[in-house]
């Protein structure tokens, strides 16, 4: 059998001569010429034959809509558009279809920069979309010439790659220079699919470690090839299949909201055409209009990238997805076969994910930055996110401190939530964050509690007028916010019931996903002074969008900011914590200033206001406490641990593309991994883990319980916020006794 399986796959490469294309421009439009090589040349097969695109008869009139509706209506009005402008959409635009710098050779780019890089400006605001569609189809062939190069060598077999040559591919090509010629861009391609394949080989736990290949290895080791090669080519065919049989319509929305985009994100990355499929699902949220996990999707080059997670959705409660975590393959059922999704169309890899209540959905995914060997699979059952299961919910943290039982109240705010129907129909009773809040201020100060601590972390947002209500009931009455739109003087949003639900000592603790009507009320309560926010950076969100309908789709305009009270922005900065506490989410990847063309932080007037309690003055001290404490916490020693380990591995450059290496590297990360989590156990007591199956075994396990479910004690965040608060009530304990001893002195 192993004699036959060589055999069959020496016949494919003597003796046959290949096809590769040669391109030459005409107009922009790149035709096929067909010559022979000899065998050794790098194997290349042309059967697909492409046919430009033209724009659909509306995106004229489309695009020149969304120029003046931006020109009149965006937060920066009157923008000029010339060449500097033009310049921004050609960079972007290339940039959308070709990040990675693997489609387009240098020549190409250097004709299309003479041609477009000072020209687009103009054909914007005249509805001129060939230069659009002239880049797009260029692109288009390019990749379905890389598309063929990569089947043929998949179809050429997989078996002759050697991975005992020490060299190496590069993970983030965002700044590489572009290939310079055919020969340059196929070895690019060539690492690429060695990349893909070595991945594939060590993620296989059945693969051993061998020095000499015995028969019944040499055969295991040719099944795995075999099986990668069928992955690979039907992940190479499906693209080809979307470039050349979508219908074209659909393909040329595509082609012009990739473009138009390219434009509208100059002004800033928020304000975006959605077409009549976008703009109907809007954000693609799959927990708000079918049954599906929750979390809301984005293309990122070839993968699907999580962009949040819904709170209190199936993907939310699972533990196991992240923001950033790439989509690479569904499966339905706990055993249906995993489809590979990598380079699929959003649209249909959403389709895969959704279905019925109650079904399971597996998703293989991957770390950003990370590689496809590294994948973990996720199960999800599918289900609708009920409103009542994103409501806000309390717990209690409860301390022995010299002997002493502490208790302080925690309430955990997923979202600023309101039901509009309810309200729509004159519903009295109908849930909002505010009530819900209310209500359980009132239950835990018949627990005795001596503070509370708001949790808002992952707390993306929602309604505004929540925002405004809930710190309400922490203040007597005043400005919460403020709103500037284009070209006016910025609007303070007030609270004016003088009621107040407590007035007790008060921590809030956010994180970089705390977002939006979260940043309004954790500003609100660190410019009033009122509470002591803990937690890492907010996400920086501080702007308003509005939908204007088009005569095709929809455009998402950027129409205001927010700014606190204090007069200053939480845009691009976000909130900073009083006690910034480690971040297990990396900055530079998540939240605003992560984002191209993000607007800037400024600030304006403060608002009229007064400080309540004056935390201020105690942050000092209160940041040496919690240094002193957590410098020997085993919690927080993991999550540095943690943190350091993670930094290290985004910091990485290039893969090394030899087997033995990477085996090494793996192991040694293994060890790691294994070291900082057995550290963690010895420091409290508990015995260690044997080896990292053990330890893979463990998590996947943690993984299925629900976190609210857990001793809030257990959560080290969580903990150390309410220790700061005791800290805090400490402190203010002892400025009352000061200024009581001194006001009884005669």
């Amino acid at each position: 059998m192993v004699g036959k399986r060589i055999s069959n796959r020496l016949g494919k490469r003597l003796g046959e001569t290949f096809v590769i294309a040669r391109w030459s421009v005409a107009a922009s439009i790149f035709a096929l010429t067909i010559i022979s090589v000899a065998a050794s040349d790098a194997p290349e097969a042309k059967s697909h034959v492409y046919e430009p695109l033209a724009p659909l008869a509306s995106h004229g009139k489309t695009s020149v809509s969304i120029v003046n509706e931006l020109r009149n209506n965006h937060y920066y009005p009157r923008r000029k558009i010339d060449d500097s402008v033009s310049a921004q959409v050609f960079d972007k635009y290339l940039d959308r279809l070709d990040s990675d710098r693997a489609y387009f050779l240098a020549e190409d780019v250097q004709a299309l920069d003479e041609k477009y890089r000072f020209s687009l400006d103009d054909a914007l605001k005249q509805g001129d979309l060939e230069p659009a569609f002239d880049i797009f189809n260029l692109f288009q062939e390019r990749m379905i010439d890389r598309l063929e190069y990569v089947l043929a060598l998949v179809d050429d077999g997989l078996d002759t790659l050697d991975f005992t040559v020490d060299e190496s591919i590069e993970i983030d090509r965002e700044n590489a220079p572009w290939p310079r010629d055919r020969d340059e861009i196929n070895a690019l391609w060539r690492k690429r699919i060695k990349a893909w394949t070595l991945e594939m080989l060590l993620d296989d736990p059945e693969i051993d470690e061998i020095d000499e290949i015995d028969e019944i290895d040499e055969i295991d080791e040719i099944d795995e090839i075999d099986e990668i090669e069928e992955t690979l080519g039907k992940r190479y065919r499906n693209r080809l299949r979307q470039l050349t049989q979508t219908k074209r319509e659909t393909r040329s929305e595509e082609a012009f909201q990739t473009y138009i985009n390219a434009f509208t994100n100059t002004y800033d990355p928020h304000t975006e055409y959605l077409s009549p499929r976008n703009s109907a699902q809007f954000n693609i949220n799959m927990s708000l209009s079918l049954e599906g996990i929750g979390a809301v999707l984005r293309p990122v080059d070839e993968y699907t990238s999580i962009v949040r997670l819904v709170p209190a959705g199936p993907a939310d409660k699972s533990g196991a997805l992240n923001p950033l975590d790439r989509i690479i393959g569904v499966g339905q059922g706990e055993m249906g076969e995993l489809i590979d999704v990598v380079g699929m169309r959003l649209d249909e890899v959403v389709d895969l994910i959704r279905g019925p209540k109650g079904s399971i959905v597996r998703l293989q995914v991957i770390a950003p930055n990370a590689v496809e060997g590294d994948a973990r699979i996720v199960q999800v059952t599918r289900n609708k996110v009920m409103l009542e299961e994103q409501a806000a919910q309390k717990k209690i943290l409860e301390y022995d401190i010299g002997g002493r039982q502490r208790k302080i109240g925690v309430i955990d705010v997923p979202s600023f939530y309101a039901d509009p129907k309810a309200r729509g129909r004159g519903d009295g009773s109908y849930k909002t964050t505010t009530r819900d809040v209310s209500r359980l201020i009132d239950e835990l100060k018949q627990e005795g509690v001596e503070g509370i601590v708001m949790d808002l972390r992952n707390n993306g947002g929602g309604s505004l007028e929540e925002a405004k209500t809930l710190t309400g009931l922490f203040i007597e009455s005043g400005p919460v916010v403020q709103v500037r739109n284009q070209g006016r003087r910025a609007q303070p949003y007030p609270d004016t019931d003088s009621r107040v639900d407590w007035s007790g000592p008060l921590a809030v603790l956010v994180n970089r996903l705390s977002a939006s009507a979260s940043e309004i009320f954790a500003g609100a309560m660190q410019s009033y002074q009122r509470g002591i926010i803990a937690g890492g950076r907010t996400f920086g969100k501080g702007t308003v969008q509005m939908l204007l309908r088009l005569n095709r789709g929809k455009l998402k305009i950027t129409q205001a900011k927010y700014y606190l009270i204090s007069g200053q922005s939480t845009q691009h900065r976000g909130v900073i914590p009083d006690i910034e506490l480690p971040e297990t989410f990396d900055i530079d990847q998540i939240g605003e200033s992560a984002l191209d063309d993000a607007m800037p932080w400024d600030r304006i007037s403060p608002a009229d206001y007064s400080t309540t309690n004056g935390v201020a003055p105690f942050v000092s001290a209160l940041q040496a406490a919690h240094m002193r404490r957590v410098a020997n916490d085993p919690d927080f020693e993991h999550l540095r641990a943690l943190t350091e380990r993670e930094a290290e591995y985004r910091a990485r450059t290039h893969i090394s593309l030899n087997r033995e290496t990477r085996e090494q590297e793996r192991a040694a990360d293994g060890d790691r991994r294994l070291a900082i989590e057995n550290a963690l156990l010895t420091a409290k007591g508990e015995p260690p883990m044997k080896d990292i199956e053990e330890l893979n075994e463990r998590q996947d396990d943690d993984e299925l319980d629900d976190a609210r479910e857990k001793d809030p004690l257990d959560d080290p965040m969580l903990r150390e916020t309410g220790l700061v608060l005791l800290d805090y009530i400490g402190l203010n304990q002892q400025v009352a006794m000061v200024e009581g001893e001194a006001s009884a002195t005669p």
